[in-house]
């Protein structure tokens, strides 16, 4: 099976705000208020898509789902490269695929 590995950095210089409001955006987020009292999760685009994160700015996905992340990552000004690659067995259960 094949897949799609994507390298990804978001230009946001020392601008914190910027880079918080991308990762909410891409990888979502466990939120809490009330010291703890209501927790939920705010919506990510990687929510909808099976993928494995290697590291930082590098995600595997299936092919299926290369444009929406590739246009999401359009959309947030980001350099990125992408290449097809083979998935292995612990990829796949990693992104909990049938093999």
């Amino acid at each position: 099976m094949e897949g799609i590995l994507i390298a990804f950095t978001v230009p946001t210089g020392k601008d914190k705000t910027k880079a918080s409001t991308f990762a909410k955006a891409f990888y979502g987020q466990e939120t809490s208020s009330h010291q703890g009292k209501y927790r939920y999760r705010r919506h990510g685009l990687l929510d909808d898509i099976a993928y494995k994160k290697l590291i930082r700015g590098v995600i595997i996905v299936q092919m299926k789902d290369e444009k929406k992340v590739l246009n999401f990552l359009k959309e947030h000004s980001a350099k990125y490269y992408t290449r097809v690659v083979e998935l292995k067995e612990e990829d796949c259960k990693a992104m909990k695929l049938q093999i």
